[in-house]
This record gives C-alpha cells, sequence and structure tokens, in this order.
C-alpha cells in the first residue's frame, strides 16, 4: 500500500478507532495491577507495561495476518469480529467484571498487564489484522499508536464513550464493515464467485455486516434489559 494514498490513512484512521474502542478494558487492567506500586514506580509500571503488551501484541498479529491467508480463516475472522462488535454495544450483565490483582512489585505488575493484556487483545488483533489486510506498517503504527491511548487517553475515551452512547455504535457499524470485507476476501470465497464478482458486491457485503452487526447489538440489548426488568405482583 502506498503511503500518499488516502486509503492508507483510511486505513490507519479505522485502526485507531479500533484501538479507541477496543483499549478500555486493558486501561482498567494497568491501573488495577498498578494501583499498589509506590508513586514513583507507577507510572513507569503503565509505561512498561503497555510497552511490553504492545510488543507482545505485535507479534501476536503478526501471527493472525499470516494465518488469515489460510482458506477459511477470513471467515472465521470475520464471524468472529461480529461477535466482538455486537458484544461491545450489548450492556454487561451484573457480576460479569472480574478483578486484577494489585502488585507492590514493579516487575511482577509488568508481568500482569503483559499477561492480561494479550489475553484480552484478541478483539484489537483481529480486528487490526482484517483491516491491515497484511501491511506491515499499518501493523505496526497501529499497535504502536495504542500505548499513548491506553496510558494517557483511556480515562478521557471511557468519558466520552460513556456520555456519547452513539460513537459506541458507529464503532460497532465499523467492526461489522470490516467483518463483511473480511468475509467476502476469504480465499475459498474468491474462488467459489470469482474476483470480479466479490469485487462488485464488496461495499454491499461490508454494509451487510455493519447492518448484522447492529441489528443483533439492538435484539440483544433490548433482550438484556427486558431480563433486568423488576417482576411485578398481581
Amino acid at each position: 500500500m502506498n503511503y500518499l494514498e488516502p486509503l492508507f490513512w483510511l486505513a490507519l484512521l479505522k485502526i485507531i478507532w479500533i484501538n479507541v474502542l477496543l483499549s478500555g478494558d486493558n486501561a482498567v487492567v494497568i491501573a488495577m495491577a498498578c494501583r499498589s506500586l509506590p508513586d514513583k514506580m507507577r507510572r513507569t509500571g503503565m509505561i512498561l507495561g503497555a510497552g511490553v503488551a504492545v510488543g507482545m501484541r505485535i507479534v501476536f498479529t503478526a501471527i493472525i495476518a499470516v494465518l488469515l491467508g489460510l482458506p477459511w480463516l477470513r471467515v472465521v475472522g470475520s464471524l468472529a469480529l461480529m461477535y466482538i462488535a455486537v458484544d461491545l454495544v450489548v450492556p454487561e450483565a451484573e457480576g460479569e467484571e472480574g478483578g486484577v490483582a494489585a502488585h507492590d512489585s514493579l516487575w511482577r505488575a509488568v508481568g500482569t498487564i503483559a499477561v492480561a493484556d494479550l489475553v484480552m487483545s484478541l478483539d484489537n488483533v483481529v480486528a487490526i489484522a482484517a483491516v491491515a489486510d497484511g501491511d506491515w506498517t499499518l501493523i505496526i503504527i497501529g499497535l504502536v499508536i495504542s500505548i499513548p491511548m491506553i496510558i494517557a487517553g483511556a480515562a478521557l475515551i471511557m468519558g466520552l464513550l460513556a456520555r456519547f452512547p452513539f460513537l459506541v455504535w458507529a464503532g460497532a457499524a465499523l467492526l461489522g464493515w470490516v467483518a463483511g470485507e473480511m468475509f467476502v476476501s476469504d480465499v475459498k470465497v474468491l474462488d467459489y464467485f470469482g474476483e470480479a464478482l466479490v469485487h462488485h458486491y464488496e461495499y454491499a457485503a461490508a454494509a451487510a455486516g455493519a447492518v448484522i452487526v447492529l441489528a443483533l447489538g439492538w435484539g440483544m440489548t433490548r433482550l438484556r434489559r427486558g431480563s433486568h426488568l423488576p417482576e411485578t405482583h398481581a
């Protein structure tokens, strides 16, 4: 991909937005793991933890990006991305959030952050690999950008998302759009329908992915909220 082309910068903006939406939990992990460190060590722990986690994520994303070239894996990745997008907008059930142990040792805190971040970052990794489409520059830039976002901007970002819920829904629609594109770009889909036909309907498939995500998210949100309504007694 040519770095002067608008498509490169559009893909980079997509990656930044995905990182903004999906890094909230990572920021919470960092804060919780470092909360017992002495004041002077806390910032160091946060920076080191995020740096190690992002380094591990680059390797993980590279592996996923290579695997996405295998038959059917883009289809699987597309379905996984849709699940991630729907999960982003559906409210959590009571008691679903877990805790992260605090550490008074810098390196134990960094280790906790790195492991927890890697476990929780499959959504980021699949989404970034899909958007980057094998472009290593985009993968690395997109992941490196997440360091200041996770450390410095997470509280502000989470506040904005809480204040303007439509941003979360717009982000879920973006992930659905990427999932639709990813589905039709699978090797087997291209072989079966032909590249010309797939390319002709690429935007329709992407739009369908966004609509499916929004419809499922809306329906599941209504169901989840309906199940928490207090029972009425005659």
